[in-house]
């Protein structure tokens, strides 16, 4: 996890006032990567005591929109944030407790996927999402 000054300097970076609550939501992400909103509020809390939930939803959000953060929301599941940006990676979801895991872009370059019509789109991002079991509930299913 970076240290706080470089938390700041990232935030400043982005032109984000920097502020306790914005300094612990980004250590949040980076400290806890694929976490949901729930999580993030109770790590946030440990560090600062009482912070609202829509202030951490609106740090979030900022912090989304910034760039320096990025929001996945893998199909049944609620949104998860991680700090993993600027590169056209991918996740692994286990089907049985929804643990995900980052998997780096399958081949070549961002976007790493040449869609087979694009249908005149300027396509910028891929995003693929493998879905199977862990290795802990492959263990427990057998």
């Amino acid at each position: 996890m970076p240290p706080p000054s470089d938390l700041e300097r990232a935030l400043r970076g982005v032109s984000l006032r920097v502020t306790r609550p914005r300094v612990a939501v980004l250590s949040a992400v980076h400290s806890h990567p694929h976490a949901d909103t729930e999580t993030i509020i109770g790590i946030v809390r440990e560090g600062l005591g009482g912070v609202s939930h829509q202030a951490v939803y609106d740090v979030l959000r900022a912090l989304t929109t910034a760039g320096l953060v990025r929001r996945i929301e893998p199909q049944g599941s609620v949104a998860r944030y991680e700090a993993r940006v600027g590169d056209n990676h991918h996740h692994v979801v286990c089907r049985s407790c929804g643990a995900i895991a980052d998997v780096d872009c399958a081949v070549g370059e961002a976007p790493c996927l040449t869609a087979s019509d694009d249908h005149g789109f300027l396509v910028e991002e891929a995003e693929v999402v493998y879905w199977g079991l862990c290795p802990v509930c492959t263990t427990t299913a057998g």
